[in-house]
C-alpha cells in the first residue's frame, strides 16, 4: 500500500509497447513530509497527516507555523491525512515521502476537486433530454418540466433535479495505471484523465482492486 499528496501540471501523450499513442496525467507527486503522527491514544486514530510544497512563512498563519516547526518541516500548501495501513510501513514526524513508493503498471485511485462550471440548466447538469419544440413550444427544449405535484403533495422533494451549480465537487477516479515513475523529478505519470484544473492538489493512492 502506498498514498501521497500531488499537484496535477496537466496532460501528454506516450507510446506503449505496441506503438499506441497512450492519453496521460503528469502529476507532481511530492516530495511531502510528514507533519504529524496521530495515534489512537492521542486522537482516537492511527493517521499520518502529511504535507505537501513549500510555502513563505509569511503567508502561513501562527498556529501553522507552531504545528510545522514542532515537526520540523517547512510550511507547506496542502495537507492531507491518510490511514496508517494505507500508507505501510513506520514513520515519524518530519519523514519524507517521495513518489518511488509507486511502481510502473501498479494501478492507483485519485481524488480530487472537479474543475467548476458555474451555473447550469438540466440538460447539461443533468443530461436531460428536453422537451419537444412542437404544437408551439419553440422555447421549452431545455426546460426541465414539471417538477413537483399539484394538491398532493403540494411541494417538491428534496433531491429532485434541477438547474443549479455544477462541478467543484469531490471525485475519484478508480484504477488508473502508473505508466511512468520518474523520481528524480517527483514525477508520476498515470494513463487517463483525473479530476481538477492545472495545479490542483489531488490524493493518489494505491488501488485495492
Amino acid at each position: 500500500m502506498a498514498a501521497i499528496l500531488g499537484k496535477k501540471i496537466g496532460m501528454t501523450s506516450i507510446y506503449d509497447e505496441n506503438r499506441q499513442a497512450v492519453p496521460c496525467t503528469v502529476i507532481q507527486a511530492g516530495p511531502c513530509f510528514v507533519s504529524q503522527v496521530k495515534t489512537v491514544g492521542a486522537d482516537g486514530y492511527d493517521a499520518y497527516q502529511l504535507t505537501i510544497g513549500e510555502r513563505k512563512e509569511a503567508k502561513v498563519t501562527k498556529p501553522l507555523r507552531g504545528h510545522y516547526a514542532k515537526a520540523g518541516v517547512v510550511p507547506g500548501y496542502r495537507m492531507t491525512e491518510f490511514r496508517k495501513d494505507i500508507m505501510g510501513g513506520e514513520l515519524e514526524e518530519g519523514s519524507p515521502v517521495s513518489v518511488d513508493m509507486f511502481s510502473v503498471g501498479q494501478k492507483v485511485d485519485i481524488r480530487g476537486i472537479s474543475k467548476g462550471k458555474g451555473f447550469a440548466g438540466v440538460v447539461k447538469r443533468h443530461n436531460f433530454g428536453g422537451g419537444s419544440r412542437t404544437h408551439g413550444q419553440s422555447d421549452r427544449l431545455r426546460a426541465p418540466g414539471s417538477v413537483g405535484g399539484a394538491s398532493d403533495p403540494s411541494r417538491t422533494f428534496k433531491g429532485t433535479k434541477m438547474a443549479g451549480r455544477m462541478g467543484g465537487e469531490a471525485v475519484s477516479v478508480q484504477g488508473l495505471k502508473v505508466m511512468k515513475v520518474i523520481p528524480e523529478s517527483n514525477l508520476l505519470v498515470v494513463k487517463g484523465a483525473i479530476p481538477g484544473v492545472k495545479n490542483a492538489y489531488v490524493q493518489i493512492v494505491s488501488s485495492k482492486k
